[in-house]
Formats: C-alpha cells, sequence, structure tokens
C-alpha cells in the first residue's frame, strides 16, 4: 500500500514534498502563554443556539451576507457549471449555505454527488459540525467523516477513479491547520452581552427587578404596618396599579403612607448604550456595516448607498470570490476551462463604480478599442480589425 500511495503521489504534483501537518485540531495551547485560568471554550452548537437563533443582531447579519452572496448574480462561461451552482440542495441554496456556514463555522464542505458515468449532478452543502478530518501520518487530510445520530460515513477525497468526492473552504485560522475560525467565535462575547442586556430589559418589564419607587409608613411615633394590613396593600397594589393598563394611574394615600420615588443610577441609565455597543461589535465581526442594521448613532457613512457600496465592496464580493475559486477548483477535473464570477454590471449596489469605470476608459483617447473591451472585462469582438 505505501508502494502504491508513492506510486500516485508522483504523478500529482510531488506531494512527498510537502511539510508535515498537526495531525487534529489543535487545543490546549493557551497554557504555554498564559499563567491564569483558562478560558471559557467556544462550544458550536450553543453558541448558534444563543449567538444565531436567539439574538436578532447576529442572525440578521449573517442572513444580510448569506442571502447577498447567494442571491448575487452569476457570470460563469460554461450552462453546466452554472446549473450546478445555482441548484437547490435539499432545499436550499448551494452558495447561501456555504457562506452561512463560513460565517457561522469558519468551514465548508460540498460533497458532490455522481452519476452512473462519474459525472457530477448535485453538490450538497454538509453541516460542518457533524464533519470531522481524517488525516494522514503527515497530518495532510485523506478524507472527511461525517456523523449524523451515531452513524459516521467516510467520504475519501478522491473516489477509485481519482475523481474528487468533497470540496473543503475554510477562513482563516493561525492556530489550526484543518480547520477556520468563524466570526460567530469574534462575536461570541458581545453575543453574550447583548444577550444578557435584553434579559435585563426583559425582567424590568415582567417583574419590576428596578422598582420606580417605594411606598413608606411614617406616623412619626416608629409604628409599623400589622401583617393585614401590609396584604392588603400589595393587593391593592397588585390589582390597581401593576400592569400596562393601569400605567400612570394616580394613588390615594391615607395613614401615614406617602410615595418615595427612585431613579435610576449612572451605571443603570448607561446600559442602553453597553446594548447598542454590544450590537455594534457583533455587526463589525460579521462586517455589516451598523447602518443596515438599523442601530443607531452611526455617523460612518454619509448615506445609506455608501454603507451598501461598502457592505458588497469588503465583505460581499472577497467572501463569494473565495467560494466561487474553491468550487471552481474542486470541479476543475470536468471544468477545466470554465470561469464563474459575479457579474458586477448587474449589481445595483456598484453601478455608481461602474459608471465611474466605463465614463474614465471611454475617455481614454490614447486607447484602442480592444484595450477598452479588456479593460471592462468584455469579451473582444469577433469581427475587430
Amino acid at each position: 500500500m505505501q508502494f502504491l500511495d508513492t506510486f500516485r503521489s508522483a504523478f500529482k504534483g510531488g506531494e512527498r514534498g510537502r511539510v508535515p501537518l498537526a495531525p487534529g485540531m489543535m487545543q490546549g495551547w493557551y497554557p504555554a502563554f498564559e499563567t491564569g485560568p483558562a478560558p471559557r471554550s467556544f462550544e458550536y452548537t450553543r453558541a448558534v443556539t444563543e449567538g444565531f437563533l436567539g439574538n436578532p443582531i447576529a442572525q440578521r447579519s449573517v442572513r444580510l451576507v448569506a442571502e447577498g452572496v447567494g442571491q448575487a448574480p452569476l457570470q460563469c462561461s460554461d450552462p453546466r457549471l452554472a446549473a450546478l451552482v445555482a441548484a437547490t440542495s435539499a432545499g436550499q441554496s448551494l452558495v447561501e449555505t456555504l457562506a452561512a456556514h463560513l460565517l457561522l463555522h469558519g468551514n465548508g464542505y460540498v460533497q458532490i454527488l455522481k452519476d452512473a458515468s462519474g459525472a457530477p449532478v448535485e453538490l450538497f452543502a454538509l453541516r460542518p459540525d457533524r464533519v470531522k478530518t481524517v488525516t494522514g501520518a503527515d497530518g495532510w487530510p485523506c478524507g472527511y467523516d461525517y456523523t449524523v445520530q451515531g452513524h459516521t460515513s467516510r467520504i475519501a477525497l478522491e473516489d477509485e477513479d481519482g475523481w474528487p468526492g468533497i470540496i473543503a473552504l475554510r477562513t482563516m485560522h493561525p492556530l489550526d491547520d484543518h480547520t477556520g475560525a468563524g466570526a460567530l467565535e469574534a462575536a461570541w462575547q458581545a453575543v453574550l452581552i447583548h444577550n444578557a442586556a435584553t434579559h435585563w430589559n426583559r425582567a424590568l418589564l415582567e417583574n419590576a427587578a428596578r422598582p420606580s419607587g417605594a411606598l413608606v409608613y411614617d406616623t412619626g411615633d416608629g409604628a409599623a404596618l400589622t401583617l393585614e394590613q401590609f396584604d392588603r396593600l400589595r393587593r391593592e397594589l397588585d390589582v390597581a396599579f401593576s400592569g400596562a393598563v393601569n400605567a400612570g394611574r394616580p394613588m390615594l394615600l391615607d395613614g401615614g403612607l406617602k410615595w418615595q420615588s427612585m431613579a435610576l443610577s449612572p451605571a443603570d441609565m448607561d446600559f442602553a448604550t453597553l446594548k447598542s455597543a454590544a450590537a455594534r461589535d457583533i455587526a463589525l465581526a460579521f462586517g455589516v456595516p451598523p447602518m443596515l442594521l438599523g442601530l443607531p448613532g452611526d455617523n460612518t457613512y454619509a448615506n445609506y448607498r455608501e454603507a451598501s457600496r461598502a457592505l458588497w465592496r469588503l465583505t460581499l464580493l472577497p467572501l463569494a470570490d473565495k467560494l466561487f475559486a474553491a468550487l471552481r477548483q474542486g470541479l476543475a477535473p470536468w471544468f477545466p476551462e470554465a470561469e464563474l464570477r459575479i457579474d458586477l454590471d448587474q449589481v445595483p449596489a456598484l453601478s455608481e463604480d461602474r459608471e465611474r469605470l466605463w465614463s474614465q476608459v471611454a475617455g481614454a483617447d490614447f486607447l484602442t478599442r480592444a484595450e477598452k473591451r479588456q479593460m471592462l472585462g468584455l469579451s473582444p469582438e469577433e469581427n475587430a480589425p
């Protein structure tokens, strides 16, 4: 078997010369650099439950980026590849699902399903939390295990005929050779702060965690309310002065009772600012301008149009290029000359940039017609002189 592997690698670009990698995920690195207690680990299932399903800022940020990439107009030179990428798999858009996986988990895996002749007929995005990298003796991946309800399936990098079986892509992780770092992990602390602020505000509405005031019984002789008087007063407050229906209702006091207002402390009044700052940190981690999420106090961008252009230039286009480059490379054995990218001319948010470029190229008299078409990314004219 070792001889066959060596013989096979001789025809695949000299894989024997690759440096060895770590055999698995890099864990437990922090004790070598920190003397304090180990930091709290990032657990993906809990993070998705609280950070994506339970946090509106994080969910809207992920949907804004993933749906923007998934619905972007494609430009592909091969209709078969375009149909393969644009098709839905299990009711989900392939590109949108992959973009969400990269944002949340940092890794994306696409299984290539083939027909009897070995041609790809479907691309299926695997859940990254169910995938485990299988490494060889040198630490390089040799396959992937996909586990569902205790059943594990081995997906090889290549099938028996040497055709690719899976496409793996990941974001940059400086401390791991095989798994990427998702944006949700960077935004996790901000998500916890934002969720805690939301729970605090809900508690204020439900059980008055911070009372608006206090009833003080002061007769001057140091006497106190009897148990019967105390219970009657509490029942009257619950019935006549609690809830949204009785908000602002005047109170009639007698028998030595007086109302003492209780103002919020500066720290309590600054709680809303803390929640807003956490929301901005979440949007920053996912690369979404806060203005697009309706967050107050954002003066970074002059208008909504400028923020939308920044979202495309700084977040959507780099992520789309990463996805399409991985798909194009993984499917290169079947589509060696195909090109796959976003058609920038059909993106409304970038129309002003395209108009400016067209005007500059059109005004360049020192360029020929063929050079102008090349600068604009257009195909050469068939009957050009």
